[in-house]
């Protein structure tokens, strides 16, 4: 479990205790060595002790993060964590997610509950598909958006390379807040820009040794580095002072520059640096838009909202877990609050508190927080919580799946547990459940990633005792429809389908990108959305 909790308003004002709070999302693709950063970071919170590195499919050791059976079994993190510790008078929430390459719509709702973001970047392979995909949505809700480059002590690319590849790809702007010296086997460390310090690397586990230059052309620098390196690191630090992007916090708060580092989280070198200036320049919890306007964290009243439901947490209890972004106010164990959904007042009993699988009850939270709390099937993603008032957060968007299938129980004897199962796993957001129009029996399944499919699957048969089996649909493109009239919508019958998701907002699948643009060219008056994001 976490270290000691701090006595929050013992220590600071009941006001100001979320400016105590750093809530982030460690984005990547698969092998960048997410969950190493992460459990370093862990370590440096005296959350762990030791890091349980992740070695493939067959590691007897699974991740700190990585809980589900299916997880430990692949050596994978398949659904999106929360892993909460105190730090240097800061108290962190990470969420933790998914870093194989078929990634879900979990992944993405995660990131509406975080202030910020750490992008991580394997040095060698550079912004890779999945990186790509996950910046989008950070890009789309504009949070700001922190770079550590990871494997300097392996070869990879220039670090110059690696800056103008994150700005062209990425089209943000970059400023590194450090800058590495050799890369390989000839990696000797970071000079950090700042405060004119040079961190030398010892190798893995050996430590670092801090050097406090006064100038970067001092003569002990030139000892320790060779002349060339030394050279080679002025000439590069004053092309980045000359011609580079200087730190602007305003432009960092906007999403419009990335602060970057370098290090090497496998072998624990640079994490600490970029820790400690994480929680200085990363932001505490700000406003959050409502359909009555913006609310505060300083504001009296608690709110939340529902970003994350997860069954199953504890297989022997077979419940059923809330999880609630605190935005404003104080929470008490207990209170009782405005389900604005249904109307209905109701006591929100047992929070809890999570570090990976585990979890403790808690008596208060403030905004920035992720509490879960018991859920008996009341909830849904995206719901609000009150403690006055009836307003809504803005609502978590769908997003387009990339694949479909046709699902179907294999014992009619268990459609009971069969439908209990899908209706729970897609109010998780595990999958998504499309309707034909016509035929509302047939069910259809649509998923961000592939390995969905195969997570449903499993979770079906292990937790709901219902085996299934799925029939692969052509369609790779979902898009809501905005229409005056369905009836006269020109469209091919035999390429395209229309269904209805969860919550009978019409859908259309297409086989690629390109049908879509068949349509809109047919039906100027027809709009297609790629999200659900303010459909009604």
């Amino acid at each position: 479990m976490s270290s000691e909790p701090i006595n929050e308003v013992s220590k600071v004002e009941q006001n100001d205790v979320y400016k105590q709070r750093r809530t982030f999302a460690i984005i990547s693709h698969p092998d960048a060595g997410k969950t190493t950063l992460t459990e370093k970071l862990l370590l440096f919170g005296g959350a762990i002790r030791e890091a349980g590195a992740v070695k493939g499919k067959k590691a007897r050791r699974h991740a700190t993060s990585d809980w589900m059976e299916i997880e430990k079994q692949r050596g994978i993190s398949v659904t999106s964590t929360v892993l909460q510790f105190s730090y240097k008078n800061r108290r962190i929430n990470i969420l933790d997610t998914p870093g194989h390459e078929d990634f879900s719509e979990d992944t993405y709702r995660t990131l509406t509950a975080a202030d910020s973001a750490v992008m991580l970047i394997d040095a060698a392979k550079g912004v890779e598909p999945q990186t790509i995909k996950l910046f989008e949505v950070c890009s789309m809700r504009g949070i700001p958006i922190f770079t550590f480059i990871n494997k300097l002590d392996r070869e990879g690319k220039e670090p110059l390379a690696l800056l103008e590849e994150i700005e062209e790809v990425l089209g943000i702007r970059s400023c590194p807040m450090n800058w590495p010296i050799g890369m390989g086997q000839q990696f000797l460390g970071i000079y950090n820009r700042s405060d004119r310090r040079f961190e030398r690397f010892t190798g893995r586990g050996e430590g670092t040794t801090n050097i406090q230059v006064d100038d970067i052309e001092s003569e002990e620098l030139r000892d320790v580095l060779g002349a060339d390196l030394h050279e080679q690191l002025q000439e590069e630090v004053m092309l980045l002072d000359i011609a580079g992007d200087p730190f602007d916090a305003d432009l960092v708060q906007r999403g419009k520059l990335t602060p970057v580092f370098f290090g090497s989280a496998i072998a624990n070198f640079g994490v600490e640096t970029f820790l400690n200036q994480f929680i200085e320049l990363s932001p505490a919890p700000g406003p959050r838009r409502t359909d009555e306007g913006l609310v505060e964290p300083s504001d009296e009243s608690f709110s939340g909202f529902v970003f994350k439901i997860q069954a199953n947490m504890n297989p022997a209890h077979r419940d059923r877990i809330a999880f609630i972004r605190m935005c404003s106010g104080r929470f008490e164990r207990g209170m009782n609050v405005n389900h604005v959904r249904t109307g209905k007042k109701i006591s929100l009993a047992q929070p809890q508190q999570f570090f990976g699988q585990g979890r403790e009850i808690i008596d208060e939270a403030f905004p920035g927080d992720i509490i879960g709390i018991f859920d008996p099937g009341l909830f849904r993603i995206g719901d609000t919580l009150t403690e006055s008032g009836w307003f809504n957060f803005e609502p978590l968007p769908q997003f387009s799946p990339e694949h479909f299938a046709r699902v179907n129980v294999k014992n009619t004897l268990k459609y009971k547990q069969f439908h209990k199962g899908l209706e729970q796993l897609a109010e998780e957001g595990a999958i998504q459940v499309y309707r034909q129009v016509n035929r509302t029996e047939d069910m259809i399944l649509g998923a961000v990633g592939r390995l969905q499919f195969e997570v449903f699957q499993y979770r079906m048969n292990a937790e709901y005792g219902a085996e299934v089996e799925l029939t692969n649909l052509p369609y790779s493109v979902a898009r809501w429809i905005e229409t005056p009239n369905l009836e006269t919508l020109n469209y091919d019958r035999y390429s395209n389908l229309i269904v209805k998701d969860q919550d009978d907002r019409y859908v259309m699948l297409f086989p690629n990108e390109f049908a879509t643009h068949f349509v809109i060219d047919k039906n100027p008056d027809v709009m297609l959305h790629t999200t659900s994001y303010g459909m009604k």
